[in-house]
């Protein structure tokens, strides 16, 4: 494997403005939330002087507790022991509980939340840095995370759903046979199997599997892995969504910010709602406020206020934090620097900024994950047979192949000859009109639009011509766009990590840490 181009963020067309704007400190009032070790330097102070030694036993206590069973690493053991001291800082990124961790950027962003820490531990020896993992366990959208895909076979779980997706049990174990056959004869194909069976036993649920699964692979790193389904955690966020309850402070905090992205960048990536929690019964349904009540949305539970007070004071554990309210619950618990994610997840906790002001808790560093792509050395040797680079394919790549096509046409040369020649012949034309009647300049004008729709026109049909002609190279050209492209996106997006730890295995994860870029947000291009 040999890292062939690592692209900035700043020069692929698709990543969002507002990601661009983000990382080059163009959005003012987030300049201090970007990566630098000044930045980290602030950020160490300020959690430091808001972040107790009770706290830390608290979160401590979690750990302890939700990671018993699992074989621990010693930098594990070391890292969980650390938490408990004030010089201890974590690193933390999140993501739902996908079937098998789902596509492959899991696997990444895991990876920069590691490889950070160790950044952060050379450049500041007198401090801890633990990497952490954040499940997602009480989201209840399971069709979002009951499958995976390989490059041959698409893989799914069937269980009821409704709640939290977390406590889900798994008695549908198929999809592991229908797993077996594709990868029995792969060279670390024998370990996925295993990796596999052993999460997704019958009766685990899908938080003990991910938890498995995650322990498995990154336990060598020393990741620690925390569940928010907590009662003791979530305890101590009780006054926050207490306030959230009675005052909608997150939407109401949260508007100027909301109106700002929206009106400079068209949309925001969540819209907060007037109550940004969740109750927890059989199912996970979202809190309202009708007439004098508080409605619990598709169910017959309402509470009055006093009596919603009362539920949450006495079972905290039964109230859910949404998308927006999730980031506030996080910082609130752990001793953290910075979160790790992806663009979207950038884009949401923008959004915040204001009510992490209000609730008196500080604001983290934003770091757009790394992303990786791994191509076959032969899908590069034919790449560069077409004189093409591979950055191409992350621009817009249609226009790339209608440049392709029309590369050696002496025709659309000739066209474009006379459509300049055009252009300064009508230049002349209206310098002499205009000395003369109105009508006139505005009949020389109009001829000139009508004149070069004409050459617009045969230059599409010149096109069109070219892709009937050379109908092969197009199909070679697209052919190869799906190579880099899987089902037309990021090949990060579609395949699960199963599809090169197949051939690799833990080298293949000792190649992503050690290509992984941790100071900028780039696309990582990996020949294999």
């Amino acid at each position: 494997m040999k890292t062939i181009n690592k692209i900035s963020f700043n020069d692929i067309e698709n990543i969002p403005q507002l990601v661009k704007d983000f990382l080059n400190q163009k959005i003012e009032g987030f300049e201090e939330n970007t990566f630098s070790l000044d930045h980290f330097r602030k950020q160490i102070h300020l959690k430091q002087e808001s972040f107790s030694l009770e706290q830390r036993q608290i979160l401590f206590d979690a750990f302890e507790e939700q990671l018993a069973g699992l074989a621990l690493s010693t930098k594990q053991k070391e890292n969980l022991s650390n938490v408990k001291l004030p010089d201890t800082f974590t690193i933390t990124t999140g993501h739902q509980l996908n079937l098998f961790s789902g596509p492959v950027f899991f696997v990444y962003k895991i990876l920069q939340t590691i490889k950070t820490c160790s950044y952060l531990k050379f450049n500041f020896p007198d401090f801890n840095f633990v990497p952490v993992y954040w499940m997602a366990s009480e989201d209840h959208d399971f069709a979002e995370i009951n499958h995976f895909k390989t490059e041959n076979n698409y893989y799914e779980i069937n269980e009821k759903s409704g709640g939290p997706v977390g406590k889900i049990q798994i008695t549908d174990t198929f999809f592991i046979s229908e797993f077996e056959k594709e990868f029995k004869d792969s060279v670390f194909g024998t370990e996925l199997i295993l990796m596999l069976k052993e999460s997704y036993k019958v009766g685990n649920t899908l938080t003990e599997a991910i938890k498995i699964l995650v322990n498995r692979l990154f336990s060598d790193f020393g990741l620690l892995i925390l569940d928010g389904d907590s009662k003791a955690l979530k305890h101590q966020v009780k006054d926050i969504f207490k306030d959230e309850i009675i005052n909608s402070s997150l939407y109401n905090t949260s508007k100027e910010k909301v109106r700002f992205l929206t009106e400079k960048y068209g949309k925001v990536q969540v819209n907060p709602r007037e109550i940004n929690l969740f109750y927890l019964s059989e199912t996970r349904d979202r809190i309202d406020f009708e007439g004098d009540n508080y409605k619990i949305v598709d169910t017959n539970i309402q509470f009055t206020k006093d009596e919603i007070i009362s539920e949450l004071k006495n079972t905290p554990e039964k109230f859910s934090p949404n998308a927006l309210m999730r980031p506030v619950y996080q910082e609130k618990v752990l001793p953290n620097l910075a979160y790790i994610g992806g663009n979207a997840e950038i884009m949401y906790w923008l959004e915040l900024k204001d009510y992490f002001e209000k609730v008196n808790i500080p604001f983290p560093l934003l770091i757009p994950r790394n992303s990786m792509l791994f191509l076959p050395e032969k899908t590069l040797k034919k790449i560069d047979k077409l004189n093409l680079k591979i950055d191409d394919f992350f621009q817009n790549f249609t226009s790339i192949t209608n440049n392709k096509l029309l590369d050696d046409s002496s025709i659309l040369r000739l066209l474009e000859e006379k459509e300049d020649l055009l252009i300064n012949n009508f230049s002349e034309l209206r310098t002499i009109a205009g000395t003369t009647d109105k009508s006139f300049e505005n009949m020389v004008s109009a001829e000139e639009v009508r004149q070069l729709k004409s050459f617009k026109r045969m230059k599409k049909r010149l096109l069109h011509a070219e892709k009937i002609k050379q109908s092969e190279l197009l199909e070679r050209l697209e052919n190869l766009f799906l190579n880099v492209h899987p089902s037309k996106t990021w090949q990060e997006r579609v395949y699960n990590f199963s599809v090169f730890f197949a051939d690799y295995g833990y080298s293949w994860l000792e190649t992503c840490l050690e290509e992984m870029v941790v100071q900028e947000s780039k696309l990582i291009i990996v020949a294999i």
